[in-house]
């Protein structure tokens, strides 16, 4: 038999995801985003969960896009970096994408652009996230370049929030981008996309008095489409209703007694102060479980919760079987996600308790961990 590990995507709870992004997000339309392979889910495993609530899906690269179009999704695609080289607009052209832009030099590119078919861009403002989009001061000279090109048939406004998912830069944490990008867009005509995932839970539903509408015309819904949690953990998944969109389950593999002073993998990191029971399981950081996870990281065993003992080692980790007697070999480990009996472990609470967050876990899942959807 295999290796018992695997990951299962629940596309049932990838739907109800972005219906709760619809439900926030009022009357705006919504991009299910996925980047990075669908954030470690599968892009082909994702789509048709996705596609009945998506208006579009937004990515990364052309390679991305293609796949989508492989899958027969004649909507939008909009490549939010934009295009990295001046022939990536030729497939931008051959399938109607649209692609964000974000400084200069893809205005010239798009100039030398001969196409038949007029491209839909999205003029990124830099409102204070400082990685990608144009300076305030630059933002009019550039949406009107555009607007000159008759390469370019339609300009949409957008910007990305910083402070979105935390009470920094001003009383709602985004105040001060949406006032940089009211003031850059005022009288612009075109479509407005302002809020990823955390504005759009937290935000979209009630607008800044006296600013524009944050949901916009298209929300971007990247992580929490998957279950994940932006602002965890001032929130977790059950306060916005979300649910996993993916499980990582394991067995165990072996069973060992420990006597008080005896110690636990690499480093002897864990010392048992009393008895124990603990169950050597089948998952390790070659499967994208955090070596850095701390004794103490939950897992459910049997569904019922855990932790962790010792340091993650590539192949393996060690768990805690003192308070479960029926738990042994061949025993139903959860990571993170949903076990057999419904039972959940949220995965920002196991990448908290490692010192990162969720989404650093979901685009981690290894190569070699089989994933079904179930």
């Amino acid at each position: 038999m295999p290796r018992p590990i695997e990951a299962i995507v629940h596309p049932a709870a990838l739907t109800h995801n972005l219906g709760i992004a619809r439900e926030r997000a009022g009357g705006a339309r919504v991009w299910a985003v996925v980047k990075a392979n669908a954030y470690g889910h599968g892009i082909e495993r994702c789509f048709d969960a996705q596609r009945q609530v998506a208006d579009g899906f937004a990515c990364i690269d052309l390679a991305e896009a293609e796949r989508l179009r492989a899958l027969d999704w004649r909507g939008p695609i909009l490549l939010l970096e934009g295009v990295f080289e001046p022939r990536d607009l030729e497939l931008c052209s051959r399938w109607h994408l649209w692609h964000t832009i974000h400084a200069e030099h893809q205005i010239d590119w798009l100039a030398a652009h001969k196409t038949l078919h007029p491209h839909r861009v999205f003029l990124k403002l830099n409102s204070g996230m400082n990685r990608l989009g144009f300076a305030p001061q630059a933002f009019r000279a550039a949406w009107q370049r555009l607007v000159n090109l008759p390469q370019v048939d339609d300009v949409s406004l957008m910007t990305h929030f910083s402070d979105a998912d935390a009470q920094r830069q001003g009383a709602d944490g985004i105040a001060h981008q949406v006032a940089a990008f009211e003031s850059a867009t005022a009288d612009l005509p075109g479509e407005r996309s302002l809020a990823n995932s955390a504005a759009t839970l937290r935000h979209a539903h009630r607008p800044l008095a006296g600013a524009v509408n944050v949901a916009g015309d298209w929300v971007r819904a990247g992580i929490l489409g998957y279950g994940g949690v932006p602002d965890y953990p001032e929130h977790n998944a059950a306060h916005w209703g979300l649910q996993p969109g993916m499980s990582l389950r394991a067995q165990v593999l072996g069973v060992q007694d420990l006597q008080p002073g005896d110690t636990v993998g690499y480093g002897s990191t864990f010392t048992a102060a009393r008895a124990m029971r603990i169950g050597t399981v089948a998952c390790g950081y070659a499967d994208g479980y955090p070596r850095h996870a701390p004794t103490g990281t939950p897992v459910l065993v049997n569904g019922v919760r855990s932790r962790t003992l010792g340091r993650v080692s590539m192949d393996m980790l060690a768990v805690d079987l003192s308070a479960l007697p029926d738990a042994g070999v061949g025993s139903e480990v959860t990571l993170w996600g949903r076990s057999r009996c419904g039972a959940e472990l949220p995965i920002d609470e196991v990448a908290h308790a490692a010192g990162t967050i969720g989404y650093e876990l979901m685009c981690a899942l290894a190569p070699r961990v089989p994933v079904r959807i179930g």
